[in-house]
């Protein structure tokens, strides 16, 4: 059967027509809708990136070369201090406790009642003063028993010794036995046992009232009274009466690693080493005296050794229980180049200093002998007199301009440690404390350490705050 074509009537239809055609025909639209997604999410982001962007960023295209070097850049602006050739001394720093050369607490020997209290608490005895006094009453009774008792036994014993005498003559004309006289012998032994035992006895109530009187055993200064007048005190008292410290003189006891053992040996069997206490905070000195032994053994915790010390406290400037900071004096550096501590610094090529000269600064590498507080001593790289950058190294690279500012003061700055030249006396330049973490530890000043070493966070913070 064969299968009519359409007419062309058919295909002019409208309704037809408006068919769409079959195929691809959506696909053009779908890929606009893609471009327009595309193009909106663009424009979103270049509208972040725009508000995003820091207002400090600069559009000018970037400089090279470093900062204030060649012609064409400002000098940059940094304070220098002059080395110095000086003696320096050489000490040792570790932390310590004042403690009382000696400490008594006195006690009451006997019973009975504190009758009188002769000191005020807080006063200065000597050796020998009248503290207090317990009712003797009773042992004046008991020594006048005693000195009766030994009357009879004197009188006993007289009387014993004409008996006897009377006994060996009528031995002799052969009246009595011998053992009758032996016995009569005997009797007169005893009582001159009896009688020696009074006198013991007579002794020991004179000694109960000595003991009455409580008399200061050691000069020192008189604590806070423990007992008041009135009350009943006793030999078994845990507290006593008062506490009797001795001030002057007065010992501290500072620690030091081991390592500065044989150091502080070797001295100290050349010569009386020298110690010096300040306070808590170092900024005063609060007495000078003397390191009076070493300690027998090394802390094995702690790595550290005891060492005790003696003060002559006139002034009363130290007390028990006080914390201190020790210095041990060991030598004199003579003649020794010292800068500021903030002027060595430290880079990968080691420990180094700027110099200014003719108006420029140089880079300078350093060896330091040690550090001593707020100076350190330089071993090679330094010259006394040399000009040396103490604030703005961190925009400083070698080569650039410089305006040097002078910085008032010796090397050790305004600082407590630079209060006086560190030549004029011990104790005035300062020890470095070295690592907190080790008790003992702020102890020496380490040939050799570097006080740059521990700043290099703060000077990358500064570099990143100044670009």
């Amino acid at each position: 059967m064969a299968i009519p074509e359409p007419s062309n009537q058919q295909l002019s239809d409208p309704l037809l027509q408006a068919l769409p055609p079959q195929g691809g025909a959506s696909r053009p639209r779908k890929r606009g809708w893609v471009w327009f997604l595309v193009l909106v999410i663009a424009a979103g982001g270049g509208f972040y990136y725009y508000r995003s962007r820091p207002p400090f960023e600069s559009k000018a295209a970037p400089t090279t070369g470093p900062r204030g070097a060649g012609g064409g850049g400002a000098p940059v602006s940094v304070g220098v201090a002059a080395a110095l050739k000086e003696d320096v001394p050489y000490y040792l720093s570790g932390l310590g406790t004042v403690t009382a050369f000696n400490t008594v607490t006195v006690k009451s020997r006997v019973d009975g009642e504190l009758q009188k209290v002769y000191f005020k608490e807080g006063q200065f005895v000597r050796e020998g003063d009248l503290l207090a006094e317990i009712d003797p009453r009773p042992f004046q009774v008991a020594l006048a028993q005693m000195e009766g008792q030994l009357a009879r036994d004197q009188a006993q014993l007289k009387d014993a010794h004409v008996e006897y005498g009377r006994y060996d003559e009528l031995r002799k004309e052969g009246v009595v036995a011998q053992q009758q006289v032996d016995v009569q012998n005997s009797t007169v032994g005893q009582l001159e046992g009896a009688v020696r035992a009074d006198q013991a006895q007579i002794d020991n109530q004179k000694l109960q009232l000595e003991y009455c009187k409580i008399t200061a055993p050691l000069s020192g200064r008189v604590g806070l009274r423990l007992v008041d007048q009135g009350n009943m005190v006793h030999a078994t008292d845990p507290n006593g009466l008062v506490v009797i410290t001795q001030l002057q003189p007065i010992a501290t006891l500072f620690t030091l690693p081991e390592d500065s053992l044989q150091e502080v040996v070797q001295h100290m069997n050349r010569e009386e080493l020298q110690i010096e206490a300040y306070s808590r905070d170092e900024q005063s000195k609060l007495a000078a005296g003397k390191l009076l032994t070493i300690d027998n053994q090394i802390d094995p915790t702690t790595g550290t050794v005891r060492f005790k010390g003696v003060f002559e406290n006139r002034d009363l400037s130290l007390w028990p229980n006080q914390f201190v900071n020790i210095r041990l004096f060991l030598a004199t550096r003579k003649n020794a180049v010292v800068v500021p501590l903030a002027a060595v610094q430290r880079g990968a090529q080691g420990q180094y200093v700027y110099i200014v000269k003719d108006g420029q600064a140089v880079l300078q590498p350093v060896k330091v002998d040690l550090t001593q507080g707020n100076i350190t001593l330089i071993a090679t790289g330094v010259a006394a007199g040399d000009q040396v950058v103490v604030d703005g190294q961190d925009r400083l690279q070698a080569g650039a301009r410089v305006e040097a500012r002078s910085n008032s003061g010796s090397p050790g700055g305004n600082s407590s440690a630079g209060d006086t030249p560190a030549g004029k006396g011990r104790g005035s330049g300062r020890a470095s404390s070295g690592d907190p973490t080790s008790m003992p530890g702020r102890n020496a000043a380490q040939p050799g350490q570097g006080p740059g070493e521990a700043n290099p966070a703060k000077q990358g913070r500064r570099r990143s705050a100044n670009n």
